[in-house]
């Protein structure tokens, strides 16, 4: 195997664009550096310098970087649609592709290669200065799960399929996301993909150490590069691939504990009470400041609670963030009650009942997007409803257990694990059973 060129969207629609060539960068014979801003006009995507004067004009615009170039842009938005969402300026590697995409938006896409584009996720999804061990574990699930992805795809235009993501029927909806949403590049550059934040965050830290350290090496299980999910923080049980994506089992991608002792998995409604409502020694049940500013990223330690949560809302409100985010009225809430959990407690089919109709909604992150203005920390949640005299609801309250999806590397168990003294490769086979590490080249 080659190591791979990937396409990364670093912004996608934008009206226009804002940013620096840090060096030489060559395109249709020309040769430029410096300030330049970028806008849609007819179809086309205008190139122009610092003052707005017109450079280039074509549906799209490829500008190679010469050796060692970067390219920065200004107000690049990350954590899109979640509740950490903000605009920073970000600096990346590798060439720079402009295309116009209808409706008057633009659409910035990074070509580089598969290691260089590494580096930068596995310090954009947490801290460069978390322990080295889980650096190059996360760096060999980073690089199989991307390539599994590449492979996956390439099949698939080969076979001609196309992939399905929704399933209606009489009352209910059941959605999933990959990362086959997007059809100009690759992958993006946030959470429904990998992080990736460009050069920035590689200032400091042993990202690139990590990644020098384990290239081109895979989690494999049946010769097959692994399909290597990871999530923030699992809340002591991680989760099976089916609660989250389509129907089908993947055997290193089933529920572990996320601890030294055996943790019995959700069955019931009883047990994901006392689950939830319990605080189990687990990996990723850590609050010691230190080692979490290690761990993660200024703006991930904004979010205190991870391993248990709570969240509330009176029912007005829960009424109207259900309107916007599923397009349904459902009139006066009535209750809300889980028919369906996977191994960690996390709610896969999701009953939602009111004065004017009743739907069933599933999967994981759909039930997290509709329950929120943003996103539910994860779909681990036991519901309780505080009603009045009559019997309606006048405010439901909705406690939860992790961060994130809860499939495959729990991020935070597995930094503590290295923090414990595990290496990376056990750090792997803890939380995909079955697979092996094997160097591809």
């Amino acid at each position: 195997m080659e190591e791979p060129r990937i396409t990364v969207g670093i912004c996608d629609r934008y009206p226009k664009i804002r940013g620096r060539m840090n060096g030489l960068y060559r395109t249709n014979g020309t040769s430029l550096t410096g300030g330049f801003t970028a806008r849609p006009e007819g179809g086309a995507v205008v190139l122009g310098d610092d003052f707005g004067r017109e450079i280039l004009r074509a549906p799209e615009i490829r500008l190679a970087a010469a050796r060692e170039a970067t390219f920065t842009l200004q107000d690049v938005t990350i954590g899109v649609t979640f509740h950490w969402e903000r605009r920073e300026e970000q600096t990346f590697p590798g060439n720079l592709i402009l295309l116009a995409v209808g409706e008057g938006k633009l659409t910035v896409v990074n070509e580089l290669s598969v290691e260089q584009y590494l580096a930068s996720v596995v310090s954009s999804e947490m801290s460069g200065e978390a322990p080295v061990e889980f650096l190059k574990a996360h760096a060999v699930a980073s690089r199989s799960w991307l390539v599994a992805m590449l492979q996956r795809e390439a099949q698939k235009a080969k076979e001609g399929r196309e992939a399905e993501h929704l399933l209606r029927r009489e009352g209910e909806i059941v959605r999933w996301y990959d990362r086959e949403d997007h059809d100009r590049f690759d992958v993006c550059a946030d959470d429904h993909c990998q992080r990736y934040q460009g050069v920035t965050r590689l200032a400091v830290g042993r990202a690139a150490e990590a990644v020098r350290a384990t290239r081109g090496v895979f989690l494999i299980r049946d010769g097959e590069v692994c399909d290597a999910r990871y999530h923030k923080a699992c809340g002591g049980m991680t989760e099976d691939y089916a609660t989250c994506w389509e129907e089908k089992a993947v055997s290193y991608l089933s529920h572990v504990s996320d601890a030294a002792q055996p943790i019995s998995p959700v069955r019931t409604e009883a047990d994901a009470e006392r689950w939830i409502l319990s605080c189990p020694d687990a990996y990723c049940h850590t609050k010691h400041p230190d080692l979490l500013k290690n761990i993660l990223p200024s703006f991930d330690r904004e979010t205190a609670d991870f391993f248990r949560w709570r969240v509330g809302y009176a029912r007005e409100e829960l009424e109207g963030i259900l309107r916007i985010k599923s397009g349904i009225d459902f009139g006066v809430l009535q209750n809300i009650s889980p028919l369906e959990r996977g191994p960690s407690g996390r709610i896969r089919r999701l009953r939602i009942e009111g004065s004017k109709t009743a739907v069933i909604v599933g999967k994981e992150l759909e039930i997290r997007r509709w329950l929120s203005p943003s996103h539910l920390m994860s779909s681990a949640f036991i519901i309780t409803a505080e009603r009045g005299p009559s019997g309606v609801p006048d405010r439901f309250t909705l406690y939860g257990a992790g961060w994130g999806h809860g499939v495959g590397l729990c991020q935070i168990g597995a930094a503590v694990m290295a923090e414990k003294g595990f290496n990376a490769e056990e750090i792997l086979r803890h939380y995909f059973r079955g697979a092996a590490l094997v160097k591809r080249y």
